[in-house]
């Protein structure tokens, strides 16, 4: 479905605005497509540095470039890579003591002339720390002192003076992201290690496991499927929290089945009272959708909205109950329209 604002008018006086914010957006965009293409082995280079190192990546840039080099420090320390950012002003003023000689420098500058990263190369050569430079040329200063250069063309910034830094900085961030992900991906990155990064917050909460997170014990209702509902319900009553389903198991205690609430308000409202007092296999969900204790949230979230259903097993690999995961314990994280 189209959203509301695709449907909008735009205004005679807006046009111009939107033509040229089109336009900046394009040319950002154009940039990342032609530093796409010009990757070549030194990407590689860089790549293999950074996976051998031993001590921490460190990323610098002056300016803009800087707070860059920042959202890439952060964006590797989450990926599994140690990484942290140096101001070069401060560098020489003694916060150059920060590198080792098993660290590496990731250096940003568009020009490859920055003043305050070039008058660092010297020092940072005779420390022995490997250099990647991030710059529009390897004929730059800072591209013909690195070890490797990746190098981001001759880029025009956006805007009709082609004056602040965006094109360059956006395809910094760009490579940042790249060499980040694909260092991560070579360490043996996986969703169960991104999780010890990222505890808080909703993508802190999609990434807890299922075990974590589930009803278990006093909270689930468990019974025979061989009892009547009416047994099940009223055997089966407890204080405090309550699931909305039961599990029914069979002789050896593995999941047969599940009866819920709802399946119960359904057989009333078609006035089938009588079944109370009947098996409750007889009109149990059988073979219900389950899920491993050890999967993460966000696989119950994804199950629950797509599927369509409140509540959902947890079970071993026997497949005996062990849990509960309940729509009302996940519904801040299921799509709004999923949970309408």
């Amino acid at each position: 479905m189209n959203s509301p604002a695709a449907h909008r008018v735009i205004s005679f006086a807006h046009l111009e605005d939107l033509r040229e914010a089109r336009s900046i957006i394009e040319q950002e965009g154009q940039a990342l497509l032609d530093l796409a293409a010009r990757l070549n082995d030194d990407f590689g280079r860089a790549v293999e540095l950074l996976v051998d190192c031993t001590g921490h990546v460190v990323v610098t840039g002056m300016g803009k470039a800087g707070l860059i080099g920042q959202k890439i420090a952060a964006t590797m320390s989450s990926t599994g890579t140690r990484a942290q950012y140096l101001h070069p002003s401060e560098a020489v003023h003694g916060d150059l003591g920060r590198l080792h000689a098993n660290d590496v420098l990731l250096a940003l500058s568009n020009s490859g002339e920055t003043e305050e990263i070039c008058r660092l190369l010297p020092l940072i050569e005779r420390m022995g720390v490997p250099i990647i430079a991030a710059t529009s040329t390897s004929e730059s200063t800072l591209g013909s002192r690195a070890n490797v250069t990746l190098q981001l063309g001759r880029l025009r910034e956006a805007g009709p003076h082609g004056l602040a830094p965006t094109t360059s900085t956006t395809a910094m961030l760009a490579l940042g992201d790249a060499l980040a992900l694909v260092v991560g991906r070579r360490k043996g990155l996986t969703p169960e290690k991104f999780a010890l990064f990222h505890p808080a917050g909703q993508l802190g909460e999609q990434l807890k496991t299922i075990r974590d997170v589930m009803r278990r014990g006093n909270e689930l209702r468990i019974a025979a499927a061989s009892v009547s509902i009416r047994e099940a319900f009223v055997g089966l009553g407890k204080p405090g929290r309550r699931t909305g389903a039961v599990m029914l198991v069979d002789e050896e205690g593995r999941l047969s089945g599940l009866f819920t609430d709802s399946d119960l308000a359904r057989l009333l409202e078609q006035r089938r009272e009588q079944q109370l007092d009947r098996p409750i296999s007889e009109v149990m969900t059988r073979n219900p959708l389950t899920i491993s204790p050890a999967a993460f949230l966000r696989d119950a979230v994804i199950l629950l909205s797509q599927m369509k259903v409140s509540e959902l097993p947890v079970v071993d690999d026997e497949g005996r109950p062990l849990g509960l995961i309940d729509i009302t314990d996940v519904i801040g994280l299921v799509p709004s329209e999923s949970a309408a």
